[in-house]
């Protein structure tokens, strides 16, 4: 991904900023002084820097449990903020997020704070400083900070280094060039992000979809699809075995969607709106209620080739959600045992169902009425 040239500003050394990201650091801090400059702010301390990247990177390890490398402390400063304080739910707003930060006088967390702070500020810039070789490197922070200083147009230089206090003062002509390609440096951070992660997670689906929260699902066409069915016959629903009603129909994923990132027919299953609720993101107990899933989905495919009205609304569903060929052929196709038929969806959800689990999804989940 090629960025915009600049005649005054050394745009091949930028594009050579996360050449070598071993971690995630370097990705976070420059996405987070994009923002911070795109927003008119041009002196940030390294405390605002950390703070946005511990929001920037929240949703990611808290929704969808993503590694960000081996002993990552951004990863393990999230992980310890949310076990402290279980309030602060995956979908917090990123202001929430930072507040809460800026409030905190957590020594432990501070800490790891810190520990953030000592060579991603300094080594981001690596590019632009050909002088500064190996050692040169491991110094005192001052030190460093006034070497770099002496630098030729940086994207930033250091002022009073003091811990999380130290501040960093961006170049003018820089910040003028990050606002002017804002949405063209954000999708080349969203690139490397998004390679990066890949690596770190590769039994991950979707990690193109796992940078954000999500803006909402739509899931009307497949709600539709069983209202009908329920027009039809009778329907429980797996976990509690209540008998539906086209009142209180929810859409849950088998294994939940933020692991997934898709809305795959396969992976669906109507419920009630408590219930989907109550399951969250958690992986349901298989032998409990794979079995249960099996006959539900069955029983629907048997409805499916029966009734042409369900057939063709199960068609509207297909195009947007089983968008893979190979699995409507083989788990969608018409004159299917119920032992085929299980054989397949298991195949298909099993190897799925099971990479969740090796990412820290829990799979002992089973529904319990909380009424007395």
């Amino acid at each position: 991904m090629k960025l915009p040239y600049d005649d005054g500003l050394n745009t091949g050394c930028l594009a050579r900023l996360f050449d070598n990201t071993s971690e995630c650091y370097k990705l976070f801090w420059f996405k987070a002084i994009v923002t911070a400059v795109c927003d008119g702010k041009l002196i940030l301390t390294y405390e605002e820097i950390i703070d946005k990247m511990i929001a920037d990177a929240w949703y990611m390890v808290t929704e969808f449990h993503l590694n960000l490398g081996p002993r990552d402390t951004l990863q393990s400063v999230i992980e310890l903020m949310n076990a402290k304080n279980p309030g602060l739910k995956s979908s917090e707003k990123e202001t929430e997020i930072i507040n809460y930060l800026a409030s905190l006088d957590d020594k432990e967390i501070i800490a790891m704070k810190r520990t953030l702070t000592l060579n991603v500020p300094y080594r981001l810039q690596a590019p632009f400083l050909s002088e500064v070789k190996g050692k040169a490197w491991n110094v005192r922070a001052t030190d460093l900070a006034d070497k770099i200083n002496q630098g030729k147009q940086l994207i930033y230089y250091f002022e009073a280094i003091n811990g999380l206090a130290s501040r960093i003062i961006i170049n003018e002509d820089w910040a003028e060039y990050i606002k002017r390609n804002k949405e063209i440096l954000l999708g080349w951070i969203e690139y490397h992000m998004i390679h990066y992660l890949q690596k770190r997670n590769p039994s991950v689906p979707g990690i193109a979809d796992k940078l954000y929260p999500p803006q909402g699902r739509k899931l009307d066409k497949v709600k539709k699809y069983w209202k009908l069915i329920l027009s039809v016959e009778s329907i429980q629903e797996i976990y509690n075995d209540e008998i539906l009603n086209d009142k209180d129909i929810s859409i849950d994923h088998f294994i939940p969607w933020s692991y997934v990132a898709h809305d795959e027919f396969w992976n669906l299953s109507p419920t009630t709106k408590s219930i989907n609720s109550s399951k969250s993101n958690y992986l349901p107990k298989w032998d409990l209620y794979f079995p249960k899933l099996v006959q539900l989905e069955y029983r629907s495919y048997e409805l499916m080739w029966k009734y042409e009205i369900i057939h063709k609304e199960f068609e509207k569903c297909a195009k947007e959600h089983v968008n893979n060929s190979d699995v409507q052929n083989r788990i969608y196709r018409e004159g299917l045992s119920y032992e085929e038929f299980a054989k397949r969806l298991k195949n298909v959800i099993r190897p799925v169902y099971n990479a969740a689990h090796d990412c820290g999804f829990d799979w002992n989940w089973e529904y319990k009425d909380l009424i007395v």
